[in-house]
């Protein structure tokens, strides 16, 4: 979203029109910011063999999908759902990873049988794993590091109490789960959390992952997640992604040498590709002035993005009907039934009744986490490709609401 003119754009789409047009709220997705950040992830390792596999519960709808793919992305799954929409998209099953976590044997060999490849975090699942499967399917190991990293403890997923992962202190009870069954182990992985900022966590658990990998014989990928952090505030320091790509590939370079063969690197980024391509566009419908706060009420809630209620996160809010107006000190909150506020006490140009906002940063767990709470709709969703904008989800309707509700006799 950029200011051209007094117009707040997207690819010279004006984005009120788009809300005149779709009307409010709706998500708006910029595919070129998409492509511009994954170009410079990818272009921070030119000289080694990099995948970028799409973290698709950042946002998971099809059209998306299919330009993710389209740019030559591979998709992470955490759900056999994902997995489905992600083989919708056209991604070919092999360019599919799946890391479930806590879910039933039976999902696990749903993805086995629809050809994606797996990766297993629970030894007693890897345990039965073998005992069905053997050497007969390739799998990934995810592995806890015991890093803490993140920007809110809710987020962070490589430290010890973590979940997530099975733990580098019990390598020799795997290692003896592998052996005895025989698992073929293709890929090794970690993950730690969100918002990193230096190359210090991918190292310290690139140290950890190499030292381990000596025990494996079979490797063609090593995997480090991600979570590269984006800017929410203007004054956000940013990932420096050269210093970071020149020093994970100088480590990955001399770890592939002591392997004795190249080996694949994988990355794993979702809000990273699509947090700061996507605006959540609401419009004002009451301004309330109490003794202590004036309030903007719009016409959305946490029900449409919940980040600001769930994890406290910060996103930056614009009033973008009126440019240049008088800055004046709001409380920008929703229409549920309880406290959902977008952000407290921001400045913005005067706002009105019928003022159209936008919420930045929207892109990444915006919609995907969205509900239905007070049996509100959920928005729709648009995608700006080629500068034009595409309606990519309509805005649901009461028939979606009640779809699977089952009435009966009382």
């Amino acid at each position: 979203m950029e200011l051209v003119n007094n117009k707040y754009q997207i690819q010279g789409v004006n984005l009120i029109d788009v809300a005149n047009e779709f009307g409010t709220p709706v998500y708006v997705y910029d595919s070129e910011r998409i492509k511009a950040q994954y170009e410079k992830l990818k272009g921070a390792f030119p000289k080694l063999d990099v995948k970028i596999k799409y973290a698709s519960k950042a946002l998971t709808n099809l059209a998306v999908l299919k330009y993710l793919r389209s740019l030559g992305a591979g998709l992470d799954a955490v759900s056999i759902q994902e997995v489905e929409l992600g083989l919708m998209a056209g991604f070919n099953p092999k360019d599919i990873m799946y890391t479930p976590n806590g879910v039933s044997f039976d999902e696990i060999k749903e993805g086995i049988e629809k050809g994606v490849m797996i990766n297993i975090d629970n030894i007693s699942v890897l345990e039965q794993f073998g005992n069905e499967f053997r050497d007969t399917v390739p799998v990934f190991i995810r592995l806890n590091p015991h890093l803490m990293a993140g920007g809110n403890h809710k987020i962070s997923t490589g430290h010890i109490d973590s979940k997530f992962g099975i733990s580098i202190l019990q390598t020799r009870h795997l290692l003896r789960v592998i052996e005895t069954y025989n698992i073929k182990v293709v890929g090794l992985h970690m993950h730690t959390g969100s918002d990193i900022l230096d190359a210090g966590v991918f190292l310290n658990g690139a140290k950890l992952l190499f030292d381990l990998a000596k025990d494996f014989k079979e490797l063609r990928f090593i995997d480090f997640g991600s979570g590269f952090k984006v800017p929410y505030h203007e004054s956000d320091v940013q990932v420096d992604l050269e210093d970071l790509g020149e020093k994970i590939s100088k480590a990955f370079r001399a770890f592939c040498k002591d392997y004795g063969r190249d080996l694949q690197l994988w990355f794993e980024p979702g809000k990273y590709l699509v947090s700061e391509a996507g605006v959540l566009l609401v419009k004002t419908n009451v301004v309330k002035t109490t003794p202590a706060t004036v309030f903007v009420g719009v016409d959305s809630g946490m029900n449409h993005l919940i980040r600001p209620m769930m994890y406290d996160a910060y996103h930056d809010i614009v009033n973008i009907s009126n440019i240049n107006g008088t800055k004046r000190v709001y409380t920008i909150v929703g229409y549920i039934c309880e406290t959902d506020t977008f952000g407290w006490d921001r400045k913005l140009d005067e706002v009105k009744e019928g003022d159209i906002l936008a919420i930045k940063n929207a892109g990444a767990y915006g919609f995907s986490m969205s509900s239905n709470y007070n049996s509100r709709f959920r928005p729709a969703e648009v995608l700006i490709y080629n500068g034009k904008p595409h309606l990519i989800r309509k805005r649901e309707t009461m028939e979606d609401i009640t779809r699977n509700q089952v009435d009966i006799e009382l």
